[in-house]
């Protein structure tokens, strides 16, 4: 890929350097990300050249730096073989269909509304939507919705349990093109119109994959962590670390006690009418 001072830089360096700071990159086009990485990493190297003409790596620091590096080096390769490849795109696919079978997708309607101080002024609005006058005009000349005014009303779409309880039941119950009487709220007075009524489409797995990937990485990495933990011997020295973990750890028996008892409870029987 390049060469600095004689020493090269592979494509293998490269896919190291995006597993880096790929996250940074990815809204760049490929060959400007790929530009960056080489950039990155003859940057890397020039200073790395500079480390070694100071004889940095002959410090005691340096040796528990390299120390840790080859620590992190381990796991990550141990994560990629062990945890991110068990984790296959067929796995989420197949999540995402038993989610995605058990979930209805939500009806919306699309309304606009006038809003008015007084029942006196939406029955006013009314007689004037009646006699022909634009409900979009009549929004931008009375509505007190600071919001929707200057869109004629318009509210968009939006599903139940957006909205206050009065306006929504009254938005769902009305049919396309119908106009409303005067709905109450604690904001004052309104008049609804009902512009259209849809469901609203659930997400693709192209737009979730990433999440469930995601979800599905940690479980794993979950399950090998606590695997690796029960094979070995791992053991806090700090004195205050082992206060707060001896804490943790007699949080979660109380819990775990308190958990067990309430089971063991007898359910009482319901109350005969």
């Amino acid at each position: 890929m390049a060469r600095v001072n004689g020493k090269v830089i592979t494509e293998a360096d490269m896919r190291l350097a995006e597993a880096e700071v790929g996250n940074e990159l990815a809204q760049l086009p490929p060959n400007m990300r790929r530009r960056v990485l080489v950039e990155f990493l003859i940057e890397n190297q020039l200073f790395a050249d500079a480390a070694d003409k100071e004889k940095l790596s002959e410090q005691a620091a340096f040796a528990e730096r390299m120390k840790y590096s080859r620590r992190r080096a381990l796991r990550d390769a141990y994560f990629e073989k062990v945890v991110q490849k068990a984790v296959t795109e067929a796995e989420a696919k197949a999540l995402y269909d038993k989610q995605i079978g058990s979930v209805k997708a939500p009806e919306e309607v699309r309304v606009r509304h006038i809003l008015v101080k007084t029942e006196a002024e939406a029955k006013d609005v009314i007689e004037r939507l009646r006699r022909g006058d634009a409900f979009d005009a009549v929004a931008k000349e009375k509505s007190l919705d600071p919001g929707s005014k200057a869109r004629g009303g318009d509210l968009g779409y939006f599903a139940k349990g957006q909205m206050v309880k009065e306006f929504e039941e009254t938005a769902f119950k009305l049919k396309k093109d119908e106009i409303s009487a005067p709905v109450k709220t604690q904001f004052g007075f309104h008049v609804l119109k009902l512009e259209d009524r849809r469901t609203r489409p659930l997400p693709t797995f192209e737009m979730l994959k990433d999440r469930i990937m995601g979800s599905l990485i940690h479980r794993k990495a979950q399950e090998v962590i606590a695997k690796l933990r029960e094979g070995s011997k791992v053991e806090l020295v700090d004195a205050e670390l082992k206060k707060v973990e001896e804490a943790e750890k007699a949080a979660a028996k109380k819990k775990a006690e308190e958990a067990k008892k309430k089971a063991a409870e007898p359910k009482k029987a319901p109350e005969k009418k």
